[in-house]
């Protein structure tokens, strides 16, 4: 490993790092960890790390980890931070060949530190790890890239590679974070279904994308990455599937009964394709995390897709038929108070 001086990249992971000296010092700290912490970099260089981490036990755990000179994997690690606040994270010790240590922070979500987590919310912990370190190698190549380039086509592609990077490094975030809530705003839904045609037309054996749009359509409330990850992963999965025509719809739907109410009018934005269909053993469970229908699918996608529509108070549902599988996002039309 690079020492983070000399590593540009480990600035811009989204997770929390720090390397301290064996006697529990900071010596370094990135930027996700001290946003994290609510402490500048430079405060928080040379201060003792329990004091910025209020767990006293972290002191014996770094000279251990330095001493034994193996890594350590600290689960639902639960301490203090700014302003009295107590938060729960996942911490791994790392000794680093000089004698000092690299802490990782992986923040938890509330329900994540419980027994009443979610099947789904259960299933996070691990996608968080599994995705945000290959995100910040692929957006720090993507940017090498960039900068090499000449072709004007070429420096677009990597462009959107950046930007999608740094789209799905916020989502884990959003979703994974302690206090992580959608960050709700106007929403235009079909300059959003614009921009996922973008996406989906740039892949390698892109299903051909039509249109059937209300162009009367007011503009939604919503978080506009969290529902682009929705149909960006309908859309995949009609493609993986093996569909050759994806049709995006859009629609007003009076009377929609949404989970426990009914609302006057919902936005019901449609991803029809005409692949085989869902598989009958299928059905029932499709949106369970870590069910899938090909060997390789990790079975969170769908499970993702349907908690995000639950967020925004609405719902994710789907019919299919061989020829003909329409999967429906549905938006409350007005804002709905607890």
């Amino acid at each position: 490993m690079h020492a983070p001086d000399q590593a540009d990249l480990l600035t811009l992971l989204g997770t929390g790092l720090a390397v301290v000296s064996i006697d529990g010092h900071v010596a370094w700290i990135n930027p996700a960890l001290g946003e994290f912490l609510e402490v500048g970099p430079r405060t928080a260089i040379g201060q003792h790390l329990t004091a910025l981490m209020r767990e006293p036990a972290l002191a014996g755990q770094i000279d251990r980890a330095a001493l034994e000179r193996r890594a350590y994997n600290l689960r639902a690690v639960t301490f203090g931070v700014a302003r009295g606040r107590e938060v729960t994270a996942d911490l791994i010790l790392q000794p680093l060949d000089d004698g000092r240590v690299l802490i990782e922070v992986h923040p938890l979500a509330p329900d994540l530190s419980t027994n009443a987590g979610t099947p789904l919310s259960a299933t996070l912990r691990g996608f968080a790890h599994e995705v945000k370190n290959p995100l910040a190698g692929l957006r720090g190549a993507a940017q090498l890239l960039e900068r090499r380039v000449v072709d004007h086509d070429l420096r677009q592609l990597a462009q959107m590679v950046i930007s999608e990077a740094d789209r799905l490094a916020a989502l884990a975030d959003g979703l994974l974070r302690h206090g992580g809530a959608a960050r709700l705003g106007p929403v235009n839904v079909h300059e959003l279904l614009e921009r996922l045609e973008g996406l989906v037309v740039a892949e390698v054996d892109a299903p051909r994308v039509r249109h059937d749009f209300d162009p009367s359509l007011p503009d939604s409330v919503g978080d506009p990455d969290r529902l682009l990850q929705v149909l960006l992963n309908l859309t995949r999965n009609a493609s993986e599937a093996g569909a050759s025509t994806v049709i995006l719809r859009t629609r007003v739907e009076h009377g929609a009964r949404l989970g426990e109410r009914t609302v006057r009018a919902a936005l019901r934005v449609d991803v029809m394709d005409d692949g085989p269909g869902v598989a009958d053993d299928l059905r029932d469970s499709l949106f369970q995390p870590l069910v899938s229908g090909r060997a390789d699918g990790t079975g969170l996608g769908l499970a993702l897709s349907r908690e995000i529509a639950l967020e925004h108070g609405g719902d994710l549902r789907y019919t299919s038929r061989p020829g003909e599988t329409v999967f429906s996002l549905y938006l409350p039309m007005e804002r709905h108070h607890d």
